[in-house]
């Protein structure tokens, strides 16, 4: 079944744990015969960096078209905003952000999803065979996920979305026009794909393979505490090894050992902070031959020893 990526995690290169994320605002709305689009603005983690990251999804069920939608993700680390975003603090009333105590670092993820209904009225006249065509008219034969290149152009639009002041029918007004650039802009990074390249990889294309690297990622999450190798998973889910790491890094933004390591560590943290187990079973647990081995992998994933998080 076609899974759509965890963008936060891509932006982060790692798991990301939604519970334990300060929620600073959320937007969610269905503009009138348009685009439904959802903000979420989350306190960012100084320990952790992320990268601004983009997706488009494409998902269409053969069987039930009602269930197709095409789906635009985003997300933008870095950007300051006072906390109290509903009425503003006395200092950004008046203009003095710069001294606000009240601003901090955000990490905002943004979905826009947009309907066959909706994007029916951009279908243009004659026998289209783009796969940008395609994709409008819902007519590629499987769904995918695909990485996008944050250009001047689209970082222009997602920054004014999240900084407008409009309201009521003016803010529909606007969201409507900014969204049809957001979908030219990201359509137009994929000019020169050709319909049955919905991936760099171009194996992605057949069906069997992507159930196969989805696969392959079900076999790490189940070998947090035992060990696998590229060449002993590979095996496993019957691919080539070469296949597998750049399918992989295609379909979820990041590398097969990096995806690996990054889950054996959010495991190791569940077991120090939540279960209350030592640092020597745990580095034992996860098969590492030495503490120093840990403590070394686990501090480049969290930013600190894991000593220092029995301490917290």
């Amino acid at each position: 079944m076609f899974q759509s990526p965890d963008i936060l995690s891509i932006a982060r290169k790692a798991p990301v744990m939604y519970n334990e994320l300060e929620l600073m605002h959320q937007r969610e709305q269905q503009i009138p015969g348009s685009v439904h689009y959802t903000i979420q603005r989350y306190r960012k983690n100084l320990p952790f960096e992320m990268d601004d990251t983009g997706f488009l999804v494409y998902h269409r069920v053969p069987a039930d078209e009602k269930q197709n939608y095409l789906e635009l993700r985003f997300c933008i680390a870095g950007n300051m905003y006072c906390r109290q975003y509903q009425t503003e603090c006395d200092s950004c009333k008046i203009n003095l952000t710069n001294s606000c105590e009240h601003r901090a670092p955000s990490v905002d993820v943004m979905s826009f999803v947009f309907s066959p209904a909706h994007l029916s009225q951009f279908i243009g006249s004659g026998n289209m065979n783009t796969l940008q065509d395609d994709i409008i008219r819902f007519r590629h034969r499987t769904s995918f996920s695909k990485a996008l290149s944050l250009c001047s152009r689209t970082r222009t639009v997602l920054e004014t979305l999240l900084n407008h002041q409009y309201n009521g029918s003016m803010e529909n007004i606007f969201i409507n026009a900014q969204m049809q650039m957001l979908l030219l802009f990201s359509l137009d990074c994929m000019v020169g794909e050709k319909e049955e390249i919905a991936f760099s990889c171009k194996f992605l294309a057949n069906e069997s393979d992507r159930e196969k690297i989805e696969k392959a990622r079900e076999v790490l999450l189940q070998h947090i505490g035992e060990p696998i190798t590229i060449k002993e998973l590979s095996k496993k889910v019957a691919i080539n090894e070469c296949y597998l790491k750049k399918g992989f890094k295609e379909m979820y933004g990041t590398t097969v050992f990096d995806f690996y390591q990054s889950q054996r560590m959010e495991h190791a943290r569940y077991l120090l902070y939540e279960k209350g187990l030592s640092v020597t079973e745990v580095s034992m647990m996860l098969g590492y031959s030495s503490i120093s081995h840990f403590s070394t992998a686990f501090k480049k994933h969290t930013g600190i020893k894991p000593c220092e998080l029995l301490l917290h």
